[in-house]
């Protein structure tokens, strides 16, 4: 299974596991992940969520193919914004713990996550200009929140990528860790919840987000209504086609 979600000691674990693909990620792996955090979110002896994915691979994001199919049947993908608003909504504490690149989808869920962990090897890189389309996630509201307009403009209209000393110095990310101890330490964080009050945390973790969660809502749908729009555009079709050939986009293309 490309999703392996696994619950011990109370912790649920969500796995991203293909790496053939570089972990990219395809509607029913969508599908799959939403319906774990839904089935931990109902789970009484669940404390936290841990995601993460293969050894030097978090996930490149969207699988490109799949998720252009779905979106030609459907004119959207329902199951990427299923599972972004499972994330969003997830009450209990989400650790990440993320195991080499975070591409695209990979990069912005990290934002929604509590605790980031990173590994030595992993970078952030949001590469949707380049593709023709606009961030998502909320990360067009929340990065220039955090890391001030310049330099999320660096990232998310250039595609600068963000190393994991990087992420952790701008507030993206909680610690960095060589890679063979990285797991394991994430696992350490996520169990510590088991040992405090479950009610507090939650009201705590609704507390800190209360100030802001109507407009990252907001920003989302916005998003989503923009980059379902820039799927049909003539740029986001050259670029996403020369992406897919793996060579470089034909220039002076507009809509």
């Amino acid at each position: 299974m490309a999703i392996r979600t696994v619950t011990l000691d109370g912790i649920t674990t969500i796995e991203i596991a293909r790496p053939e693909k570089r972990n990219a990620l395809t509607q029913a792996m969508y599908r799959d992940m939403s319906a774990s955090i839904t089935a931990a979110r109902a789970d009484e002896n669940v404390r936290a969520l841990l995601i993460t994915g293969q050894p030097g691979i978090f996930t490149a994001g969207n699988d490109l193919e799949d998720f252009l199919r779905a979106a030609a049947a459907s004119g959207e993908s329902s199951a990427v914004t299923g599972f972004m608003q499972a994330l969003f909504e997830c009450e209990k504490p989400v650790i990440a713990a993320v195991t080499g690149a975070a591409v695209g989808i990979g990069a912005t869920m990290l934002l929604h996550c509590d605790l980031v962990y990173l590994s030595d090897q992993a970078q952030l890189l949001l590469p949707f200009v380049a593709l023709g389309l606009v961030p998502e996630f909320a990360s067009s509201l929340l990065l220039p929140q955090r890391l001030g307009h310049a330099r999320a403009a660096q990232v998310l209209l250039l595609g600068e990528s963000i190393s994991a000393a990087e992420a952790v110095e701008l507030g993206l990310a909680t610690a960095v860790l060589p890679s063979n101890d990285l797991l394991a330490h994430a696992r350490r964080m996520a169990k510590r919840f088991n040992s405090l009050s479950p009610g507090a945390v939650r009201d705590s973790k609704r507390l800190m987000r209360a100030g802001s969660s109507a407009a990252v809502a907001r920003a989302m749908q916005e998003e989503n209504a923009a980059f379902a729009a820039r799927l049909q555009s003539v740029e986001a079709r050259a670029a996403l086609q020369a992406f897919l050939q793996k060579r470089r986009p034909d220039a002076g293309r507009s809509s």
